[in-house]
């Protein structure tokens, strides 16, 4: 029932963000006298609404997202002679208006951000542990395990007992060389151990409640990808059974105050600003993964999710009391979608954008060579991009929400 009642909060936050996106490109369009005929959250048939001055208000039947009718977005529209088309404002004017859906968007993250910074518990900065994102700057501090995966995408042992366990190492261990090799931080200490042999038992030297000492192990072989975590090669590699720890001799978790929070949302932002950039970049090499997924193979814990996984993902962290990761779910939710809207592409708000300033740039070159100015893009033109775009948006959208449904990435295993 929580997990029903935790997709039901997931969806109807999504909704009241993208509702909240068309809020800012009408109040902005508003406030410089652009004329904004309709206002409506939903699609489909109208269930409700009502007028006010020009513009009509409502809900309409299908509850996937909202849409404000600006009058004259492009010259070639049917109402472009109005005196005030949206097309006849000065082009810094049309920007903000474009722009003002993604800043709400950022905006609702920040928020959201701060809320969770300031009201839970969070992992100390100074003791990331497994969620530090950086591993060369993270010392090597251990978790031991007892099964060491063949692979990443499976739950197959090599073996019941891990080396590491085996030879005596414990969570917190620091692990300071592998061999003759010094380790100054985890990647140095991943890179390590799998240049070493599969069998063959190498001395590690590790510190515990400062006190330096020796331990051999026997590592075992193992399909890694690269350290990076990027969407190389998987190959085969030694491996011990250990992960990134965190520091005994800090606490795991800070809290903040409300003043405090700021900077933290601000340092929130800028690692999903990191975060969103490389999705984006790494979007095509994710669709194979997708695809296996959806026939049955493994799903990466980092495949990209349409809404409706989303949803399931924020009502899997409510169901289990975990608030905050809910929030968090729907914080980088929001920053994707205004990085992604303004994307130069029609027909995302960053298209529009994007032709704006062209126009603008050709029209003062022109003037500048004494020409006669070549007037507005004719957006009919560029139609078969138009489409195409969208052809491929609906392909990826369908694609994710097939794999949301037939084979779900889970929080909690």
């Amino acid at each position: 029932m929580m997990l029903i009642l935790g997709i039901a909060l997931g969806a109807l936050a999504i909704l009241v963000s993208v509702s909240l996106h068309e809020a800012g490109h009408m109040l902005t369009a508003k406030m410089f006298g652009m004329k904004v005929t309709r206002y409506f959250i939903g699609f489909g048939p109208t269930l409700w609404s009502f007028r006010r001055g020009e513009t009509e208000y409502g809900i309409k039947g299908i509850p996937l997202g909202g849409f404000v009718k600006i009058t004259g977005m492009t010259p070639q529209e049917e109402d472009a002679d109005d005196p005030r088309a949206m097309w006849r404002y000065p082009v810094w004017k049309r920007t903000i208006v474009m722009v003002a859906g993604s800043v709400v968007h950022f905006i609702l993250a920040f928020l959201i951000f701060w809320l969770v910074a300031a009201n839970f518990s969070l992992t100390n900065p100074d003791n990331p542990g497994p969620a530090a994102t950086d591993v060369s700057k993270a010392p090597a501090y251990l978790t031991v395990a007892s099964c060491v995966p063949k692979d990443l995408t499976s739950g197959d042992c090599t073996t019941t007992d891990g080396p590491a366990l085996a030879a005596g190492l414990k969570d917190g261990d620091l692990i300071t060389a592998v061999g003759t090799t010094q380790v100054a931080n985890y990647a140095d200490l991943v890179t390590a151990i799998r240049a070493l042999t599969p069998g063959t038992s190498t001395p590690i030297t590790y510190v515990r409640d400062g006190q330096t000492s020796t331990a051999t192990v026997t590592p075992v072989e193992a399909q890694r990808p690269p350290i990076d975590n990027t969407d190389g090669e998987v190959k085969k590699v030694a491996a011990i059974g250990v992960g990134l720890g965190y520091d005994p001799s800090k606490p795991k978790t800070v809290e903040y105050n409300a003043i405090e929070a700021l900077p933290v949302a601000g340092d929130q932002m800028g690692a999903a600003a990191t975060g969103v950039v490389t999705s984006i970049k790494n979007l095509p090499n994710k669709i194979p993964g997708l695809i296996d997924a959806i026939g049955g193979g493994q799903r990466d814990a980092d495949s990209p999710v349409s809404v409706v996984g989303a949803s399931r993902l924020t009502g899997e962290a409510i169901e289990r009391g975990f608030w905050e990761i809910a929030l968090l779910i729907i914080a980088g939710l929001n920053f994707f979608v205004g990085v992604f809207n303004l994307l130069p592409l029609l027909p995302l708000d960053g298209g529009h954008i994007a032709i704006a300033w062209f126009e603008r740039a050709r029209s003062w070159i022109y003037a500048r060579l004494g020409k006669r100015d070549p007037g507005r893009v004719d957006y009919y033109k560029l139609m078969p991009l138009t489409y195409a775009v969208i052809l491929v948006f609906g392909a990826f959208t369908l694609l994710t929400v097939t794999a949301d449904v037939v084979n779900p990435i889970t929080i909690f295993k």
